[in-house]
């Protein structure tokens, strides 16, 4: 049954690499970022209180700017709801991605939404047989990432923590996604889930994909690294295309691009989380002061998180 797997991780992780890599397969077929699922689920948008559909849920749907990327219109919507009785919801999105997979030529349909990292126990629910893939990196990595993200202000703006501790707040940021998805994973049932690192996918992207394919029961293709054969993609804000890059190692590195003192501030808040993944640590020292600041945004952190009634890892809880 579709949707057959969910690509997540903290984002800024190599999602979209992970995407590319799996969508080259043959038989796989992934959903850029749908972002809804889960969302609509746990509001009841368009849903009875029950979770069947209604048809309330068409026009939400297609307000929804990424909807469109699965290339399903209005009148299939409604077609779909119109005489089949009461459908869930899961039994609705699954047609959805059914019909993606069919326009695509492919059997197995799955979705890469990072955030979903954070949604894999409702996920769960909703598909009791659909598998995770869990892409984590170095946290200093990502931390580099997004500090330099054209979205980072608008995505770290609900925490009050970003305006004066930026690094710190994205090293939470990180931990928060990578130890949830961890939890949420871990509880599953044996076989669906796995974790992947991106250190080693680029390192070694054909035996990193072999599992991935054994993984989901699928014969490993050799087209999934050469998915950027003949590709382009259009840089943003130009008209020009530029070519898509095979599997490169390097793209971030914080030995190289973080100054001592960011590297500090991420190892003094989230070093026990690099550690408990294996990642040795660059700082020399860590001094009482530091981790004690450390501590205090954490606490004024989780106090924004929980504000909003977001899921706290259960390490912080």
């Amino acid at each position: 049954m579709n949707p057959f797997f969910f690509l997540v991780g903290c984002p800024r992780s190599g999602t979209t690499l992970l995407h590319r890599l799996t969508d080259a397969h043959p038989e796989l077929a992934v959903v850029h970022e749908t972002l809804w699922i889960p969302r609509f689920y746990e509001r009841r948008v368009g849903l009875t209180p029950g979770g069947d559909v209604t048809s309330a849920i068409v026009p939400r749907l297609l307000r929804q700017r990424r909807f469109e990327r699965l290339g399903i219109r209005g009148d299939e919507l409604e077609r779909l709801l119109d005489g089949n009785g009461p459908m869930s919801y899961a039994t609705f999105v699954s047609a959805l991605f059914d019909r993606y997979g069919e326009a695509r030529g492919k059997p197995c349909v799955g979705d890469k939404s990072p955030g979903y990292v954070r949604s894999i126990p409702v996920l769960h629910c909703l598909w009791p047989e659909a598998k995770f893939v869990h892409l984590m990196r170095d946290g200093r990595d990502v931390c580099l990432s997004a500090l330099s993200w054209k979205k980072a202000d608008s995505v770290f703006r609900d925490y009050g923590t970003w305006p004066g501790e930026p690094v710190t707040t994205a090293a939470l940021w990180w931990e928060r996604n990578v130890r949830l998805g961890r939890e949420g994973g871990r509880a599953l049932p044996e076989g669906l889930y796995q974790e992947v690192r991106y250190e080693r996918l680029v390192a070694d992207p054909a035996r990193e994909c072999r599992s991935i394919c054994a993984f989901l029961g699928v014969e490993y293709s050799d087209t999934m690294i050469r998915y950027h054969e003949g590709r382009t993609r259009s840089a943003p804000g130009l008209s020009t295309k530029r070519r898509w890059l095979p599997p490169t190692e390097g793209l971030r590195n914080w030995k190289t691009e973080m100054s001592d003192d960011d590297v500090k501030a991420v190892e003094a808040t989230a070093g026990t989380l690099l550690d408990e993944l294996g990642y040795v640590r660059g700082a020399a020292g860590l001094d009482a002061e530091l981790l004690a600041r450390a501590a205090s945004v954490q606490r004024r952190f989780v106090d924004d998180v929980a504000a909003r009634g977001r899921p706290l890892p259960e390490r912080w809880a």
